[in-house]
């Protein structure tokens, strides 16, 4: 079962997102800052990764940058989570090493699309 990593200081949204994620059958981590997210990465080397960018102690930009500095993570996709959601940030969200980019607040059905690109559904 693929595992995912939702990394999100929003309460309501951490929900939110963990009931969308166990609905299509994957298992979910949590955490409620990029440097929390950091450390369960590194230790539960997740299949994907759902980074909110603006959390305190540590932003999602911060932790992306950990993430792919480390041998152990640098290969798992990353998905920006963020409320800007203006024209050129897709780009610059790619642009930074992001794997996708998911504005909020959410549609549900392209957040289902967008995390089926990066998991092979079902698989053990």
């Amino acid at each position: 079962m693929n595992r995912i990593l939702i990394v999100e200081d929003n309460e309501k949204n951490l929900k939110l997102f963990g009931v969308i994620i166990k609905s299509l059958g994957y298992e979910i981590l949590t955490a409620m800052n990029g440097e929390e997210g950091v450390v369960i990465a590194k230790k539960e080397s997740p299949d994907l990764i759902l980074m909110d960018i603006q959390m305190p102690v540590m932003d999602g930009i911060t932790a992306l940058n950990m993430l792919k500095s480390e041998e152990r993570t640098k290969n798992i996709p990353v998905i920006a989570l963020t409320s800007y959601a203006m024209a050129r940030d897709k780009e610059k969200f790619l642009g930074l090493g992001f794997s996708d980019y998911i504005s909020k607040p959410i549609d549900v059905n392209k957040f289902k699309e967008t995390i089926e690109k990066f998991t092979v559904h079902g698989s053990q």
